[in-house]
């Protein structure tokens, strides 16, 4: 059975992880992803291994390049050189969406604003990702997602549990470019629906700023409405639910119990880490007293779970009915049971033989993973590409020569 998206084409030009990683999802879902990059250098992020920004240093894989671009394929094409900007027009004519993360600014100069690339394809969708939006005074100013989506978007202060957290936690990379890029993908294939049943064509707009609002809608909502109340902050040892909290294991590992219904799960849980007598303790009976008494409650979890190690506690966690997860390390999701059973990881081929994992998008078709294919080389596919579009080979050396593609 085919994929969703295949004998879709779509041109990207774009770099970094936020929109490229839309053109990757795509390209998961079956399209023929292109991705558009200078001859010299291309996407910028390609730089990063070999000026000592990500570890590993210079033959290593290079991470923040394979997970965004993997399944595409590349085109070098110089847009400040007139004709590489009509091979790029000429592309566009055979594509269905034209995705990019350029400024409103340089796209403008460089006449590849919507209504240019409509004029050569009336019909496709034009996708723009952005950083605080396209409108407004802040619409031509870049952002990066620690900036647009953590800071700006008030997922940092939320991070942020009480006054004596001055700074708060740092974002790991591309948090909320890659929930963005997933985002931008959902919208593409919306707006794909939208022109297969009706005709009409759509400019779609994805932005880090809305992203990280999304996503915390809960709090700026709240906030707003009752804003004549106090926001409460709990400290981890009066949480208002001793069940929806992180406790420390004996050998310094931390288990996450999320069971918002706290006196549902009482008993069971108790009972299961070895404390029963809790379950009959008059202190955490009832709602209310278990809210009065709520920080005894903590302290007593906090007490048995030190006792015993993660990999017991594995053992007398593993069959209760709430839920629960340790806080896993980055390395033990390769070995994660869940994540192997669905494929959620893919050993990659490099060009030199050699092999490395990258994480699938979380949607599947089917019941199937895609496969994934390692992210091309700067303009690998240029000729291919060109060859496709209909340019013989005296035509491409001509264009190679001027230095209008690579």
């Amino acid at each position: 059975m085919g994929l969703p998206l295949e004998g879709v084409r779509v041109i990207e030009l774009a770099a970094w992880t936020f929109v490229p990683a839309a053109g990757a999802v795509l390209a998961e879902w079956g399209a023929d992803v292109i991705k558009v990059e200078h001859p010299e250098g291309g996407d910028p992020q390609r730089g990063l291994i070999s000026s000592g920004m990500i570890p590993g240093g210079p033959g290593r894989c290079n991470y923040l390049i394979e997970q965004p671009n993997h399944n595409k394929r590349s085109i070098g094409i110089d847009l400040k050189n007139p004709q590489g900007r009509e091979i790029l027009l000429e592309l566009c004519r055979t594509a269905d969406v034209f995705l990019t993360n350029w400024l409103p600014g340089p796209r403008s100069r460089a006449d590849l604003d919507v209504e240019d690339i409509r004029a050569v394809n009336p019909n496709i969708i034009f996708v723009r990702g952005s950083g605080q939006g396209v409108r407004g005074p802040d619409a031509d100013k870049g952002g990066y997602d620690g900036s647009a989506f953590w800071a700006r978007a008030g997922v940092a202060e939320a991070f942020t549990q009480f006054p004596g957290d001055v700074y708060g936690p740092n974002q790991t990379p591309a948090l909320g470019d890659l929930a963005g890029a997933q985002t931008i993908a959902g919208g593409i294939a919306a707006a794909l629906f939208r022109r297969e049943r009706t005709g009409e064509t759509s400019v779609v707009d994805v932005s880090l700023l809305g992203l990280g609002m999304w996503m915390m809608s809960p709090n700026i909502i709240a906030h707003k409405v009752f804003a004549d109340l106090p926001s409460p902050r709990f400290t981890r040892a009066d949480s208002p639910n001793p069940l929806a909290s992180r406790y420390r294991t004996s050998d310094d590992r931390i288990v996450h119990l999320v069971m918002l219904q706290v006196m549902r799960f009482w008993a069971e849980t108790v009972t299961a880490i070895g404390r029963a007598d809790l379950a009959e303790d008059p202190r955490f009976t009832t709602p209310a007293a278990m809210f009065e008494n709520r920080a005894a409650a903590v302290a007593a979890l906090d007490e048995t779970f030190a006792s015993r190690t993660l990999a017991e506690w594995r053992v007398a966690l593993a069959d209760i009915s709430g839920v629960w997860a340790p806080a896993q390390k980055a390395i033990e999701l390769h070995d994660d049971v869940q994540a192997i059973a669905n494929g959620y990881i893919d050993e990659v081929t490099a060009a030199d033989g050699s092999s490395f994992p990258l994480v699938v998008n979380p949607v599947q078709f089917d019941e199937a993973p895609t496969p994934l294919v390692r992210a091309p080389e700067t303009g690998e596919h240029t000729d291919e590409i060109l060859t496709e579009i209909g340019l013989d080979w005296e035509r491409i050396v001509e264009l190679k020569v001027a230095g209008a593609v690579l």
